[in-house]
C-alpha cells in the first residue's frame, strides 16, 4: 500500500477502535438512543457538507434506495444502539474486542448467501478458537457485575455484531451502482430518522446533555467516528480492496482496550488478554487466504 494508504488505514483503525471509549463516556450522562441519535445527527451534517462540495450524481433505481434505507436500519441504527446500550454494562475494552468478531459472522453469513465465498475446514476452525476467545471473555465478568446483567450486555454488543456481518452480505448484495458518499450519506439519515422517533418512545421526553465530556463524546463519535470514519472506508475500499480494509478490525481490540485501561482504569487481566488474543487469532485465521 502507498503511504497515503496507511494513513488511511491507521485513520480508520482509530476512528472506530476509539468510539468504544468515547461511547462509554457518553452512556455515562444519557441514554444509548439519545446518544445514537446525537451522533448520527453531527454525523449526517459532516456527511451533507462532503455530499454538497462533491456533487456525486444520485441514483435513480428505486430498488436501490430502498437497499440504502434497509441498511441504515441493519447496519446503523440498531448495532449503534446495541453497542451504546451494551457498554452500559461491561467495559468498552470488552466492547471492543466482541466487535472484532465481525469478519467472523460475515464468514458465516456469506458461506450460507454467497456462492464464491464458501467456508473451509480452516475457516470453521477459526470460527471455533473465536467462540472460545468470546467463552473466556464472558467468564472474565463472572466475579464483576451481576453476571446476568453481564452476559446481556456482552449479548448486546455480539449481536450488533451480527448484524454488522449480515449487513456486509447485504450491502455485496443489493447496492451496486450507488457512489459509496452517498451509500454512507442515505444509510445515516434513515438510521437518524428511526432513531429520533424511537428515542422518546425508548427514553421518555427529549433531554440534551449538559456535561462537556459528553458534548466532546459526541462530537468526536459524529465527526470521527461516523462522518470521517465512513469517507475513509470507502477511500480504502475502492483504493486497496475490501479485503485489505477489512484488516482494520484486527486492530480494533489493540486500541480500544489500550484507551479503556488507560483513561478510564478499565482492569486489564489474563482472561482479557487471552480472550483479545484468541479473537484477533480466530479472525486472522477465517480471512487468511
Amino acid at each position: 500500500m502507498k503511504t497515503k494508504d496507511w494513513l488511511a488505514f491507521a485513520g480508520l483503525s482509530l476512528a472506530w477502535g476509539s468510539s468504544f471509549l468515547w461511547i462509554k463516556i457518553a452512556v455515562a450522562e444519557v441514554g444509548p438512543f439519545m446518544l445514537v441519535a446525537l451522533r448520527l445527527l453531527i454525523g449526517l451534517a459532516g456527511l451533507a457538507v462532503v455530499v454538497a462540495v462533491r456533487r456525486p450524481e444520485w441514483p435513480r433505481n428505486p430498488a436501490l434506495w430502498r437497499s440504502l434505507a434497509m441498511l441504515g436500519l441493519i447496519n446503523v441504527a440498531v448495532p449503534f444502539t446495541l453497542i451504546s446500550w451494551g457498554e452500559i454494562h461491561i467495559d468498552s475494552a470488552i466492547a471492543a474486542v466482541l466487535n472484532s468478531t465481525v469478519p467472523l459472522f460475515t464468514a458465516v453469513m456469506a458461506h450460507f448467501t454467497l456462492a464464491d465465498d464458501r467456508l473451509s475446514w480452516r475457516r470453521a476452525a477459526g470460527l471455533a478458537l473465536g467462540f472460545l476467545g468470546v467463552l473466556m471473555l464472558v467468564f472474565r465478568d463472572v466475579d464483576g457485575e451481576p453476571l446476568q446483567v453481564s452476559l446481556l450486555g456482552q449479548g448486546a454488543v455480539l449481536l450488533a455484531a451480527l448484524f454488522y456481518g449480515y449487513s456486509a452480505v447485504f450491502a455485496r448484495r443489493n447496492t451496486l451502482g450507488a457512489p459509496p458518499m452517498l451509500q454512507a450519506l442515505v444509510q445515516v439519515a434513515t438510521a437518524d430518522a428511526l432513531i429520533w422517533i424511537a428515542t422518546p418512545l425508548a427514553e421518555g421526553p427529549l433531554a440534551l446533555p449538559r456535561l462537556f465530556n459528553t458534548w466532546a463524546a459526541l462530537v468526536w463519535l459524529g465527526l470521527i467516528g461516523s462522518c470521517l470514519a465512513y469517507l475513509l472506508y470507502f477511500y480504502l475500499v475502492h483504493a486497496v480492496g475490501p479485503s485489505r480494509m477489512a484488516m482494520v478490525a484486527y486492530v480494533f481490540p489493540l486500541v480500544g482496550v489500550t484507551l479503556g485501561v488507560v483513561f478510564l482504569g478499565e482492569r486489564l487481566d489474563l482472561p482479557l488478554a487471552l480472550g483479545a488474543a484468541l479473537v484477533l487469532a480466530s479472525v486472522a485465521v477465517v480471512n487468511r487466504k
